[in-house]
């Protein structure tokens, strides 16, 4: 081969410049490498889609509700759901901006990679031009008419269809690299584009959260400083907490009995590690209204916000895990015959009914939904199928009301 470039080293460089001018454009390579993580992008879109519809169609039930005049816990109920679905959309939003900057990092090590090659690809280029101008460039023709004979003629002619070819090659193989490139920085800048609009909407999305939020514990702010005029949904409320309470001391009896449980006391850790504030106490409070007091069912843990871990506070099954009007989403958790604990007005719950938990996992974040006026745990400890005060229980705590 090193005789072949030797003895057409002098015209090849005619061959480089005319085919550089005939040859078609080449296609840009595929990025089947980025497919499957933009399809995953795609997906999340179509379910911000179909979440943004859901908050729409509960913002006109929450317009009709309100036209109606009906009651303040189905608004509420409402306005939980609304909350919820805008969390979800934030989580959405925040998946494809992951997915969005893990595509750009990609991207971006893919595009060095051509730079890289076309670099190489360009010095190759400039390697065969410097050796052509060295060596001078006769014709093909002058080529062809030196041959001594017809074989020699076939054999110079097959040499030069060999040079043509491969600076042919040299050529598709430089436009091929240079149009991926190119291909690749418009899908950069779109991914840049794309990630950009998404970071504006989930700065939307996280003020829309909190006016949602604030219109939510507005409604309970006002249902209490009102209780004489709402005394029939405040009642609602005492009765679904009763009727709650009965579910729960009846599924902890049948558990344990299924189980074989005997009955336990004590061994709690407190629910939240970030606190030990408590906002309302056990038993009798004060509502601020002259003789009106509420009985207070368990005692509330303040200074948490919307995220903070809500921890198991003893080994058990969870018997309850869902959502009421009055606790919000709740969770209760069963230890043995009428020995359960009770957490509620979390923003979320990672637990689901029959599940085995283990003192100190997670199983939910702390919230404020439900008849809640904001972000705090509410935690019940029942024993002997009847409810005792937490505060024995929670070494170190601060009071806060």
């Amino acid at each position: 081969m090193k005789k072949l470039w030797k003895r057409l080293g002098k015209f090849c460089c005619v061959g480089v410049f005319l085919l550089a001018i005939l040859a078609p454009d080449a296609a840009p390579l595929a990025t089947t490498a980025q497919a499957v993580t933009q399809a995953e992008i795609d997906a999340l879109e179509e379910d911000a889609e179909d979440l943004a519809q859901q908050r729409q169609e509960v913002r006109s039930e929450l317009a009709d509700l309100r036209n109606s005049r009906s009651d303040a816990l189905e608004e509420r109920r409402l306005l939980d759901q609304q909350i919820t679905l805008t969390e979800q959309e934030i989580a959405n939003t925040e998946s494809q901006i992951s997915g969005y900057e893990a595509l750009l990092a990609q991207t971006a090590l893919e595009l060095e990679q051509n730079q890289q090659e076309e670099a190489e690809q360009y010095a190759l280029f400039c390697e065969r031009a410097r050796v052509m101008e060295e060596e001078g460039t006769p014709s093909y023709w002058s080529v062809l008419f030196q041959a001594e004979s017809i074989s020699d003629f076939l054999s110079r002619l097959s040499d030069i269809q060999m040079v043509l070819d491969y600076d042919q090659q040299v050529l598709d193989d430089l436009r091929t690299i240079r149009a991926e490139i190119e291909e690749r920085q418009a899908y950069q800048q779109q991914l840049m584009d794309d990630a950009q609009s998404a970071r504006d909407t989930l700065e939307a999305q996280r003020l829309d959260l909190e006016e949602q939020r604030e219109e939510a514990n507005r409604l309970v702010q006002e249902l209490e400083a009102n209780m004489a005029a709402n005394e029939e949904t405040l009642q609602a409320i005492d009765e679904e907490e009763e009727r709650i309470q009965q579910e729960i001391v009846e599924k902890s009896n049948q558990l344990a009995l299924e189980m074989g449980w005997t009955a336990t006391a004590g061994g709690y850790i407190w629910p939240v590690t970030s606190s030990r504030r408590l906002t309302s106490n056990y038993g009798p409070r004060n509502t601020g209204i002259a003789g009106a007091s509420t009985n207070h069912k368990g005692v509330d843990i303040g200074g948490v916000g919307y995220d903070t871990n809500v921890l198991a506070t003893k080994d058990g099954i969870v018997i309850t895990s869902t959502y009421s009007s009055s606790y919000g989403n709740y969770v209760v958790i069963s230890h043995g015959p009428g020995n359960t604990t009770l957490y509620a007005h979390m923003s979320s719950r990672s637990v689901s009914e029959g599940d085995m938990v283990t003192q100190g996992q997670i199983i939910g974040v702390t919230g404020s939904t439900g008849i809640s006026s904001g972000p705090h745990l509410h935690y019940e400890i029942t024993e002997n199928g009847s409810r005792v005060d937490p505060k024995q229980y929670l070494p170190g705590w601060i009071q806060a009301w």
